[in-house]
């Protein structure tokens, strides 16, 4: 009679690692084109794309562009854009963020006569179309008013609204802003359109080839006495928790790959609240570089680093590389 072997089994964790099948069929998590959100600058007073020198293979866009480019987007797969707009005109007010006849309003509507399913996201802020670069008002001192600054928000989101679009992303990180959106929105008829709001936004240099692409850096100092100190996870929560108090339906952690401690954290604290992450223009550029260079392989790359974002707990994704993700995906 053969004896019983005494020995522990060995745990071959490797069994489910040898076939490619095998490997998709046990994946825990998946990327598809409805994780990505495709970001687009449009640049008002030109008439072709020109390609922004900082950011490799990314264009600021004419208005005569718009519906070609949102159909390309909405054929991919990709269910949705956020807007950035570069004005003719910026003064100290920003006003050109609430014109009626502004950059981003006419752009929402080329977009939405072409193809109307594709979900637009308008980032709600001043920095682009202020002449200081700030994403407020400024006071005598130099400092944002925070309070001014609401009213031309609400303003903002109003025009935004009216023009078509779908969801409401502020980004400015002014106390109390969401609740001041959802006001404005719910006195004004839009009470259905949600708010995506930039919850824990870093004071990031990874923010460096995006404000070339937006035109939209500060002529003087920094914007470190309103977007979240790099050093700072907990207060990220602080932010979150305010945010969803005041109304927001959705929110996001800027930028992403340093800061997936903070996504992974905040999607414990708040299963229930849709969470976006930004993958944003220092991300992309220097994947861009590097890869044509010869350095790296950029499609394993980028695979790798939208999924970590995803495995970390973000819904979904706002990165330029949504396009040639999306054209992956679907070979």
């Amino acid at each position: 009679m053969q004896e019983e072997s005494s020995h522990t089994p060995i745990m071959r964790l490797s069994r489910l690692r040898q076939h490619d099948s095998l490997r998709r069929l046990v994946r825990e998590t998946i990327l598809t084109t409805n994780d990505l959100v495709m970001p687009l600058f449009v640049k008002a007073g030109i008439d072709t794309k020109r390609e922004i020198a900082a950011m490799p293979g990314q264009y600021q866009l004419p208005l005569n562009a718009l519906k070609e480019e949102a159909k390309q987007i909405y054929k991919l797969g990709i269910p949705a854009i956020i807007l950035f707009g570069i004005p003719d005109n910026k003064d100290q007010h920003g006003s050109d963020s609430y014109n009626s006849d502004g950059i981003i309003q006419r752009a929402i509507n080329e977009i939405k006569s072409a193809v109307p399913d594709l979900m637009i996201i308008s980032d709600i802020c001043l920095c682009e179309y202020t002449d200081h670069g700030h994403c407020g008002v400024m006071d005598e001192d130099q400092n944002v008013d925070n309070d001014k600054t609401l009213t031309l928000l609400q303003k903002q989101v109003i025009s935004h609204a009216r023009a078509g679009s779908d969801v409401m992303a502020p980004s400015g990180m002014m106390d109390g802003m969401v609740a001041a959106i959802r006001d404005a929105l719910d006195m004004s008829g839009f009470s259905r359109i949600p708010i995506l709001s930039y919850a824990a936004k870093y004071a990031s240099s990874f923010y460096g080839p995006f404000r070339d692409a937006a035109e939209g850096a500060p002529r003087f100092g920094d914007r470190r006495s309103y977007q979240m100190d790099i050093a700072n996870g907990r207060e990220a929560f602080r932010e979150v928790a305010l945010d969803i108090e005041e109304g927001a339906d959705m929110i996001m952690v800027k930028p992403a790959l340093s800061y997936l401690d903070v996504i992974a954290r905040i999607r414990d604290a708040y299963p229930e609240i849709p969470l976006a992450a930004y993958s944003v223009s220092g991300e992309y550029t220097m994947t861009k570089v590097a890869a044509q260079q010869g350095l790296i392989d950029e499609k394993a790359i980028v695979m790798e680093q939208l999924t970590s974002i995803k495995r970390a707990g973000a819904d979904f994704i706002l990165t330029y590389f949504a396009k040639d993700v999306a054209q992956w995906l679907g070979q």
